[in-house]
């Protein structure tokens, strides 16, 4: 059991904020830190970032940060920062951190993983496939399905749709399947569910996980909800709360809560779904550690509740405090 910081009342918590990273989202995570440290309350908090290079080199020691600071706040994305990397490192060192830990981590990261935890838990998941990628070719992985056009192919263990493509012709597949795997060894092929997107943030307050208001995603220049337009500004449009009616809005809020706890996830996470045309939901993947950059929907979602930024990070951190 790991130490709680002492006098918490009487001094400012030393933050350091944990982002950059090998990852393909070494970009994205510097904006999530950037967001972090412009609003931590400078009331509470004495934050600094801590940048991990594109090779994956700390400018500090494990020791120092220990050390320096009360608690790290994971502003990290993709492998290294949200697969259980990280986590394991900062365990074995015994430093507070924000977010799930190693092992719910690993699972979220994890597409194939995380949706057969999913089926146990009683959600529906579209169908899907493993392909593992050889120089030579590519093995399937699993059980196998036949599927209908349109298909999502995208990485089965990367994030913030890096590498995501949606087919609608049998002749695009190949080209997917090469895109994915320059993110990834293993492809997902998953049935792309025709209908309404939707996402839905979940915030831990007092070691108790609470649903947050959904958000409708309604993509305005591509297909769906991909790589361009998570991050680029009036790509998409994001309708928090969704025109939908209450009972619905229950219906999301509680398959997240669910998703949440089935991987035993912390702190925070944001899952997302697709509703078909007979008004079924479909969960795709959850997110452990949602983006805080301009555009992200955790915040947007949490401002809805009456949370601000600022105590939306104050929650993520006392979570981590009371470890």
């Amino acid at each position: 059991m790991l130490k709680k910081r002492k006098n918490l009342n009487k001094e400012k918590i030393r933050v350091a904020v944990l982002m950059g990273g090998p990852s393909a989202e070494h970009e994205v995570s510097l904006n999530t830190g950037k967001k972090v440290l412009e609003n931590l309350d400078p009331e509470k908090y004495l934050g600094k970032g801590i940048v991990i290079s594109k090779k994956g080199k700390w400018p500090t020691t494990l020791k120092e940060l220990k050390n320096n600071f009360d608690v790290a706040f994971i502003a990290m994305h993709g492998e290294y920062g949200e697969d259980g990397t990280i986590q394991k490192i900062l365990d074995k060192a015994r430093i507070l951190y924000t977010g799930s830990g190693a092992k719910a981590s690993q699972i979220g990261m994890d597409k194939e993983a995380s949706s057969m935890i999913f089926r146990k838990a009683g959600l529906k998941v579209p169908d899907f496939s493993i392909l593992k990628i050889r120089k030579n070719g590519f093995l399937p992985l699993g059980r196998q399905h036949s599927f209908r056009i349109p298909l999502v192919v995208k990485p089965a263990d990367r994030g913030s749709s890096a590498g995501t493509n949606l087919v609608k012709k049998i002749q695009e597949l190949p080209k997917a399947i090469e895109e994915a795997a320059k993110f990834s060894p293993n492809v997902m092929l998953q049935q792309y569910i025709e209908g309404r997107e939707f996402t839905c943030g979940v915030v831990e307050i007092k070691g108790k996980p609470k649903a947050l208001p959904p958000t409708e995603i309604v993509p305005k220049l591509r297909g769906f909800f991909d790589y361009y337009s998570k991050y680029t500004a009036g790509a998409s449009r994001e309708i928090t709360p969704p025109r939908i009616d209450g009972k619905e809005i229950k219906k999301i809020q509680t398959m997240s809560l669910k998703a949440h706890q089935a991987i035993k996830a912390s702190g925070m996470s944001r899952s997302d779904f697709m509703q078909d045309e007979k008004g079924n939901y479909w969960i795709l993947e959850i997110n452990t550690i949602p983006g805080m950059t301009a555009t992200s929907l955790l915040p947007q979602e949490a401002k809805v509740a009456g949370i601000e930024f600022p105590k939306l990070l104050d929650l993520i951190i006392a979570n981590a405090l009371e470890k």
